[in-house]
């Protein structure tokens, strides 16, 4: 016998589980399914960034920076350490506890608030006069009937042609969380954000790391002088970026991964690894949702069709996050999982794209909302710039943690903040102030004439919207 909801969220990542609790704080009737599972078999909700992505690369990012800092850093700040060495199982296992701890997070807000958990596979079975018919396959095998629909099924990393993930040899970000033994040599390919995350935990723990990126320019999303202050810095740290190659053949041996690949000089050349780790950007998970039995129409790449308001091609199914379009980022999910549950109870929900900022965890942290200066010029727009560097900054010093800046692009005839991009210490936490100020349409004189505390990283905030109007105080 089936059983009756108003809104079936399919999925618990960011995207869905935070669907999921709006629509119970709006008076809905609730469920959502979710088919993660933990080292036990049981329920792990919290979809990719939870399991393998965000919460556990955060987490090693976190270790792997204590150990480079008490290996290097600390005996400046008067800290002698005599004996330090790695425990790797220790470090992995705080991973897998921190992960565990978000997990069980998730699964208590569906209980606070009343949401019916399915541990399983959501598909569509039917949809007619009765509702939207769904399955659920699992330990148990359940029928449910909805109201409305909320597809968040999130993503899956992308694999090159003919190289399959093995999570052993060739891994995925899945594989790259939970390599045994820091490997000797470690190949990335890609560039990204999970290929410089990754390959700087490896490097911090002792590994010989090499990214290959197929695109000429590193980090092309990001503001050119930014990505600029970004690959000088990575490259010193020990990163060895290499641009615009072009993959060849991947053989795999018993113990190393040989690559072949054409550099950007158009040499013929090869590079062995001990593990390799492919970061290529990820794709839409759909496969298995039996979309066609109710007529939902996916694109040619697989991502769920919908429109601005995330309403898919059926009445009352809606789709969010990794599986449409827009930045594969968890807050985006988030954000549009709010939106869609406000929307089904016929509220105004709403997401701004502009305003969405990105981080990428490395260290230094590089985080941007906005626009940066190639968009802006290739909008022909009239805008100026301000950057203030946190060598400059008294709490970056205080910290031993003066690399990057802060910089403002704002309209050149009204002063609203088009973009602020900052690669430096806490940029993740730093980039917030921004997010909000455009949000309000706030002037680059409006950061400017507010207090700061002294000393703290802000100031360099403040500085940098300064430095529009070409009065940086500090520098």
């Amino acid at each position: 016998m089936s059983k009756n909801f108003d809104v079936v969220v399919i999925g618990g990542g960011p995207g869905g589980y935070i669907a999921a609790i709006r629509a119970a704080q709006l008076g809905f009737s609730v469920a959502c399914i979710d088919e993660w599972k933990n080292a036990a078999g049981g329920p792990a909700p919290g979809g990719t960034c939870t399991n393998v992505g965000c919460i556990p690369s955060k987490a090693l990012l976190q270790s792997s920076e204590h150990f480079e800092h008490a290996g290097h850093a600390f005996a400046e700040h008067g800290i002698d350490v005599k004996g330090l060495s790695l425990n790797l199982p220790q470090m992995l296992s705080r991973k897998d506890t921190v992960v565990k701890q978000n997990n069980d997070g998730i699964l208590y807000l569906f209980k606070k608030n009343k949401i019916t958990f399915f541990h399983g596979r959501g598909a569509f079975v039917k949809n007619d006069a009765s509702g939207i018919e769904l399955s659920v396959t699992g330990k148990t095998n359940e029928s449910l009937i909805a109201k409305q629909v909320v597809i968040a099924t999130g993503s899956n990393a992308r694999a090159l042609p003919g190289t399959p993930f093995d999570e052993k040899m060739i891994l995925s970000n899945t594989g790259a969380l939970a390599i045994g033994a820091v490997p000797k040599r470690l190949g990335v390919i890609g560039a990204g954000v999970i290929g410089l995350e990754m390959g700087s935990v490896w490097r911090r723990l002792g590994a010989e790391v090499t990214v290959l990126e197929g695109l000429p320019t590193f980090l092309g999303a990001v503001d050119e002088q930014i990505a600029k202050e970004a690959f000088k810095l990575f490259t010193k740290q020990g990163l060895g970026i290499q641009l615009g190659v072009k993959i060849g053949t991947i053989t795999t041996g018993k113990k190393d991964v040989t690559v072949e690949y054409v550099d950007a000089k158009g040499d013929a050349q090869k590079a062995v690894f001990d593990k390799l780790i492919i970061s290529i950007g990820r794709t839409p998970n759909t496969i298995g949702l039996n979309a066609e039995a109710i007529g939902l129409k996916l694109d040619e790449r697989g991502f769920v069709q919908v429109d601005d308001q995330c309403k898919s091609s059926v009445t009352n199914v809606w789709a969010v996050g990794d599986v449409v379009r827009g930045p594969m980022l968890a807050h985006k999910a988030e954000e549009e999982g709010v939106a869609v549950a406000e929307r089904i109870a016929g509220q105004h929900g709403h997401v701004n794209f502009n305003t969405v900022p990105w981080v990428i965890y490395t260290s230094p942290e590089i985080a941007w909302v906005g626009k940066n200066e190639q968009e802006l010029k290739a909008a022909g727009v009239a805008y100026k710039a301000g950057s203030f560097p946190f060598l400059a900054n008294g709490r970056a010093r205080a910290l031993g943690d003066t690399n990057g800046m802060v910089k403002f692009l704002a309209d050149a005839k009204t002063d609203e903040i088009l973009g602020v991009h900052i690669i430096g210490p806490s940029a993740s936490e730093l980039i917030s102030e921004a997010v909000v100020a455009m949000e309000f349409r706030a002037s680059a004189e409006d950061i400017a004439r507010i207090c700061h505390a002294h000393p703290s990283l802000s100031e360099a905030t403040k500085e940098a919207a300064l430095a529009v109007d070409k009065r940086a105080l500090n520098f």
